[in-house]
């Protein structure tokens, strides 16, 4: 009796850490994360609609119904990455993430220059070439340092009543995620 429930017990724990250890590479096994469904829905540095009101399904499922959002991959292998978007909307907020989904950055309009949107992620190596000769046009830009080479730049705006749709829609429509040539 003492040796069945010796088996039993050494069984029971080889069960849990092989269900635990199965449950930590998921993530790495996934075909179905962030990065690949926003590379089957565009290119590198093209912004892409990521709620249902820009027609067809969202690209991620867990959207927040009172923000739009747009996202945009990109390498940083190429160069920095410049992110813009003309106009006002009452609120918008952005996150930039590695290929794995961690969250790299944060910031809101509150931290921008005049509230618009004009930000440069970039390695810190390409930073200290920025540095060293700063393109007149990158003046009032938000400079995210980030230790990575693909990630993610995803922009919410808030849509507080039906009117403010069409605003916020044109707001990330006309967002640009872009390689300048500095």
């Amino acid at each position: 009796m003492r040796r069945l429930l010796h088996v039993v017990l050494l069984g029971l724990l080889g069960a849990g850490i092989v269900h635990i250890v199965v449950l930590m590479l998921v993530p790495e096994f996934s075909e179905r994360d962030a990065w690949s469904r926003l590379a089957m829905a565009s290119d590198l540095y093209k912004m892409t609609r990521l709620d249902a009101e820009a027609g067809g399904a969202p690209v991620v499922k867990s959207v927040d119904p009172l923000f739009y959002a747009a996202a945009c991959r990109f390498d940083l292998t190429d160069g920095l990455v410049r992110i813009k978007a003309a106009g006002r909307v009452p609120f918008w907020s952005v996150s930039v993430y590695d290929r794995n989904g961690h969250n790299i950055y944060s910031f809101n309009d509150r931290n921008a220059n005049s509230g618009t949107l004009d930000a440069v992620v970039l390695t810190p190596a390409q930073m200290i070439e920025v540095r060293k000769d700063l393109p007149e046009d990158l003046q009032g830009a938000i400079f995210v340092e980030a230790p990575i080479d693909e990630g993610i730049f995803v922009i919410r705006a808030f849509v507080p009543d039906e009117s403010w749709k069409p605003i916020v829609s044109r707001f990330l429509s006309q967002s640009s995620c872009e390689l300048p040539d500095y």
